[in-house]
Formats: structure tokens, C-alpha cells, sequence
């Protein structure tokens, strides 16, 4: 009775596992259409790549390393794989973790390196009679040039030239994917850098000019002074905001009254204003915090040194596909050639030049946000000279991919 339950349990497992790899089929060959082995084969790979990149596009620690080894060592074939940094052995799937300090000393001698190296059974030596460990491979991770980590895989055997091949091709793959990490990053940091710059440029010159003035009309004209505090926050609410790379036009010039009404407070009648905005552009999407240094330059720059009255004058005009806009002043001015020098120079030393501090960096913070997000034909074009003024002009698409108010 015995000998017929056993044989029973054994059909009943065979067919468990051939109903299960027959559905398994099914649901392989349904995947788009996938039919042939070599097909399969590139689907596999792609996907089990894109499941490890996800993780990896995070960047190289604990936490994402978790995540991405499953999938290399799928990739690799190995029969475990670990993932390390300069110093730590950050993830370990499948066999070799009771080798995991002598894996983590091979990695730091490729960190140091930068060279890849196969380790052998002698390299790899341990008692536990059951350990099935015969050899390693171990390469390096590479981001921006610098190795950052390694990639070691771990096999039963001595590694042979296919695994060899196949983990040094996977962090070669790897390494770039933790370069574009570090790309991701970079740019986030360059943003934000970029908006605390602008930010800086507001706040220590017309902050302490606005509550100037606010402070002048406390005693003579309370009413006014109320009015220009009521201006003056909701300015710096707009300026200081936490979120939104992007806004539109109308939001940019209803912060640019305000900025222009505490200034003609400060200024009186020596300051006058033109606004020639055409209505169908209000709606126009641009960096947000790209036309108030602009404003700020020209009245700054141009005509607090100018004697008597001075007109800043900002258009804002159909033209198409594209919204054309000019911040001029009638100011002071400058030679073209000081202005280009002192540009050239704020690249070059990633500092304001001492000459005028602040000028430029408005202008360059400016131009390169906008070719940055449209393209280098949208940069911004100065116009000027000594007594002459200053013109800026500015491009800005309707309509571009992955731009939009708020975001």
C-alpha cells in the first residue's frame, strides 16, 4: 500500500510540474509576440536589466545595492554576486557570504587598482566542508572616471573565460548606470544652486532697500507703508518658494510689479515704468525667477547711478511659436567688452567678479537656465554701451516637451 501511495505522489508531481512548466511557456510565448529562442533570450536580458538599472540610477549604497544584485547576478550567471563600495561590502545574493572578508578584501585592492582580478580556490580557502566556493571574479565599478566600488561574482568552479567576460562587461554596464546616477544628481545640485544664487542676488541688496523705505513712511504715511508691507511679503513669498522650476508669464511680471512698486518708493519720480505686454503670451510657461533679475539689474545697475529720471521699460510679444521678450533700461550702460570679460570670468572661477559683484551673475544664471531647458538658441542677447542703456532680449518657446507651470 505503501509502494502505490509513493507511486501515486510521484504522477501527481510530475504532472504539477509539467502543467506548470507548460504555462509558464504559454505565458513566455504570449509576452508581444515573443516566439523564437533568440527572442526570448534578448527579452530576458532587457528586462532583468532594466529591473537592476532602476536601483542603480539611484546611486551606488545599502539600499539600492539590495535591490539591483538579484538581477545582476542573473545577468552574469554566477552562483552569487556581490556589490561593494570603496570600503563596504554593500550587498551579497546567492553563495560566498561566509567568504564575505575575504570578497571585500579583494574589492578594495581593485578599488585601489582599478584593475580586475580572478581569485582561486587557495585565494578563497575556508573549512566548512560544504562550501561549494571555488573562485571569484572580481571587477571594478566605474562612474565619471573614478572607480567607485566593485562587482564580484562567485563560482562553484574556477571561473571559466564566459563568466569572466560576462562580470566584467556587466560592471562595465553597471558603472554607467551609476554614472548617470551621479549626472541626476549633479543636475538637481546645479538647479538648486542655480535658484540660490538668483535668490542671493534678491535678497541682501533690495531687502534691506525695501525695508528702507517701508521704515521712511511708518511715521509720515502709515497707510502707505501698510500697503508696501502687504507688497513687499507677497513678493518674497513668490521669490522664496519651495517648489516649482517653472511658472508663467502673468505669475513672473505680477511679482515684478510688486518688486517695481517698493522701488518707486525708494526711487519717488526718479524711476519710470513701460509695460507693453501683449495678452496671449500671459500664459507662457518659463523658469521660474528668469525675468526679476532682469529687472533688478536694470534698475540696479542702470539707474540708481544715473542722475535724474530713468525708464526701464519690459515688452512682452507674440511672435508665433515663440514669446519675445526685452527688459531695457536708459541708464548708465557699460563697455560690451567689460561685460563679456566679466561673464567669461564668472564661468571660469564660478564667482561673482570683484569689479560689480552680482551684475553678472544675474545675467549668467539667467542665460544658462534658459539654454539649459530650450536649447543654446535661447540664450539671452545684451545689448549695451557706455551711456547708452541696456537691452536684453529673451526667447521663449510656447510650447516645449517636459515644461509646464509648477513643476
Amino acid at each position: 500500500m505503501g509502494g502505490n501511495l509513493s507511486a501515486v505522489v510521484g504522477v501527481v508531481s510530475l504532472v504539477t510540474a509539467l502543467a506548470a512548466a507548460l504555462w509558464a511557456a504559454l505565458r513566455l510565448r504570449g509576452r508581444r509576440g515573443i516566439a523564437t529562442a533568440t527572442q526570448r533570450a534578448t527579452y530576458e536580458v532587457l528586462h532583468t536589466a532594466g529591473l537592476a538599472a532602476e536601483p542603480l540610477r539611484t546611486g551606488l549604497h545599502p539600499a539600492g545595492a539590495a535591490k539591483a544584485v538579484r538581477h545582476l547576478r542573473a545577468l552574469v550567471g554566477a552562483a552569487g554576486l556581490a556589490l561593494t563600495d570603496a570600503d563596504t561590502l554593500l550587498a551579497l545574493d546567492g553563495r560566498g557570504g561566509h567568504h564575505g572578508d575575504q570578497l571585500l578584501a579583494a574589492a578594495r585592492r581593485v578599488a585601489e587598482t582599478g584593475r580586475s582580478t580572478v581569485l582561486g580556490e587557495s585565494e578563497l580557502h575556508c573549512d566548512r566542508v560544504d562550501c561549494l566556493v571555488r573562485g571569484a571574479v572580481v571587477a571594478p565599478l566605474s562612474a565619471d572616471g573614478r572607480v567607485v566600488g566593485a562587482l564580484v561574482a562567485v563560482a562553484d568552479g574556477p571561473p571559466e573565460p564566459g563568466l569572466v567576460q560576462a562580470t566584467l562587461e556587466t560592471a562595465h554596464w553597471a558603472g554607467n548606470q551609476l554614472s548617470l546616477a551621479e549626472l541626476d544628481s549633479s543636475r538637481e545640485r546645479l538647479a538648486r544652486a542655480e535658484i540660490r544664487a538668483l535668490r542671493a542676488q534678491i535678497s541682501p541688496h533690495f531687502i534691506y532697500n525695501a525695508l528702507t523705505a517701508i521704515g521712511s513712511f511708518v511715521r509720515t504715511d502709515p497707510e502707505r507703508a501698510r500697503e508696501l508691507i502687504l507688497e513687499f511679503a507677497e513678493f518674497t513669498r513668490y521669490s522664496f518658494r519651495a517648489h516649482g522650476e517653472f511658472t508663467t508669464l502673468a505669475e513672473e511680471l505680477r511679482s515684478i510689479d510688486r518688486y517695481l512698486t517698493i522701488e518707486r518708493a525708494r526711487f519717488g519720480d526718479r524711476l519710470q515704468v513701460r509695460l507693453q505686454i501683449a495678452p496671449e503670451v500671459l500664459p507662457v510657461t518659463l523658469p521660474f525667477l528668469c525675468l526679476q533679475p532682469l529687472v533688478e539689474n536694470a534698475v540696479r545697475h542702470g539707474l540708481s547711478r544715473k542722475p535724474g529720471t530713468g525708464m526701464v521699460s519690459i515688452e512682452a510679444r507674440d511672435a508665433g511659436a515663440e514669446c519675445h521678450i526685452t527688459v531695457e533700461d536708459d541708464g548708465v550702460g557699460m563697455d560690451p567688452a567689460t561685460l563679456t570679460a566679466g561673464i567669461a570670468e564668472l564661468t571660469r572661477a564660478g564667482s561673482d567678479p570683484t569689479d560689480d559683484p552680482g551684475q553678472h551673475v544675474g545675467l549668467s544664471n539667467v542665460d544658462e537656465r534658459l539654454r539649459s531647458v530650450f536649447g543654446d538658441g535661447f540664450g539671452l542677447v545684451v545689448e549695451t554701451g557706455p551711456g547708452s542703456g541696456t537691452k536684453v532680449s529673451l526667447r521663449i518657446p510656447k510650447f516645449h516637451p517636459g515644461v509646464r507651470a509648477g513643476a
